[in-house]
């Protein structure tokens, strides 16, 4: 009783628009002040500040005082797990409902940050890469790298010391592919290395991120993916891993 006592609760917190939206806003790995929240809410500051107490006790999220600020973010990944679980099986509609398309919304998918890891195409066709040439092993219930993949990523600049208690090689299903990226440690370098290479750059005010010139040689060249006209990964080792129902 007492655990689905403690399930209502969070379902509850989450249920709410202005408490989702503002978690959503969260899902980027930043952290925002309320008056940002409650602007991306559109709710006032006091509002804001009330929901945002509620999840903070609640464990969802935490707070970090600087000086006069204080900055909220997703308390950890597993709770930005359980909020990328949502979206996936919120995405799942029968019968689907027409929904006009949006520069916002084809940004979102093509590339964004999912807490902080890489996530849509861009996220998956990298895990796609990366198991096609057998530097990851994935399966439904986790992720290993392998020997090689050990060696690759060391070679791209990718750092897996120290071995935190985190993840440390997860598979994240995406919400708008419906396949397969990479989250724990693993895949929070590997977007940690690809931004500071200038491959991938953050958008201003959103999850989305933004591929570079230099970025789109650097996946041909570097993980053999290449990005078509109309903005979709392609692979050059093999087709693309699909979920089965």
């Amino acid at each position: 009783m007492v655990a689905a006592a403690n399930l209502v609760e969070v379902a509850a917190l989450v249920g709410d628009t202005a408490r989702a939206t503002m978690l959503n806003a969260l899902m980027g790995g930043q952290s925002l002040t309320a008056t940002e929240l409650a602007y991306c809410a559109n709710i006032s500051r006091a509002t804001a500040s009330g929901h945002l107490s509620k999840l903070v006790a609640a464990r969802l999220l935490m707070v970090v005082r600087e000086g006069r600020f204080s900055y909220y973010r997703i308390a950890s990944p597993l709770v930005a797990t359980m909020l990328e679980s949502i979206k996936v099986v919120a995405a799942i509609e029968v019968p689907p409902r027409h929904r006009p398309r949006s520069a916002s919304d084809d940004a979102l998918r093509f590339a964004r940050s999912c807490y902080d890891h890489l996530a849509g195409r861009v996220g998956v066709a990298v895990t796609d890469a990366l198991v096609a040439m057998g530097h990851i092993v994935l399966t439904d219930e986790g992720g290993e790298v392998t020997p090689s993949g050990g060696r690759f990523l060391a070679a791209f600049g990718v750092d897996l010391r120290p071995r935190t208690r985190r993840m440390f090689c997860q598979p994240c299903l995406d919400w708008s592919e419906r396949r397969y990226h990479l989250k724990g440690l693993v895949g929070a370098r590997i977007l940690d290395r690809l931004l500071e290479l200038g491959w991938l750059k953050s958008v201003p005010g959103s999850r989305a991120l933004q591929l570079t010139p230099a970025g789109r040689a650097g996946l041909s060249e570097t993980f053999q993916i290449e990005i078509g006209h109309e903005g979709v990964p392609t692979g050059r080792l093999s087709g693309p891993r699909r979920l089965t129902a």
